[in-house]
């Protein structure tokens, strides 16, 4: 099987700002050894977010940050707004992380792209 991986071309690599298709490019290569973070509030979040990623909103990411991923990790960061995930991007970088990047377009543009999200529901009693 590894040989089968050797003959296809590799992705993208992390580039300060990706495009969506930089992202599903890794995802769909199939070892992808990143990590999607969606650094809007939790509400947002639920609403849709981009398939496989997590919730750290970011007044809080730093703090979890550190205990949750080793600092050279690729880490794709989105918001509602690039300058949003910009500034988080760079709070991240100024804490010793090496490899993060910010999705341009965050959920909108992943969407526009058709490609898949999740939905979180809650179900109230």
């Amino acid at each position: 099987m590894k040989r089968f991986f050797g003959l296809l071309p590799k992705p993208s690599p992390l580039r300060p700002e990706s495009r969506v298709y930089d992202l599903k490019e890794r995802l769909d290569w199939g070892e992808p050894a990143l990590t999607i973070i969606d650094v809007r509030d939790r509400a947002d979040f639920n609403e849709s977010h981009i398939t496989g990623a997590i919730s750290m909103p970011a007044d809080s990411l730093l703090a979890t940050a550190a205990n949750c991923f080793e600092v050279t990790r690729d880490l794709y960061i989105y918001s509602n707004t690039d300058d949003e995930a910009a500034a988080v991007a760079e709070q991240l970088r100024a804490a010793g992380f090496s490899k993060v990047a910010i999705v341009r377009g965050g959920v909108a543009a992943w969407k526009a792209a058709d490609f898949p999200v999740e939905v979180v529901t809650v179900e109230v009693a």
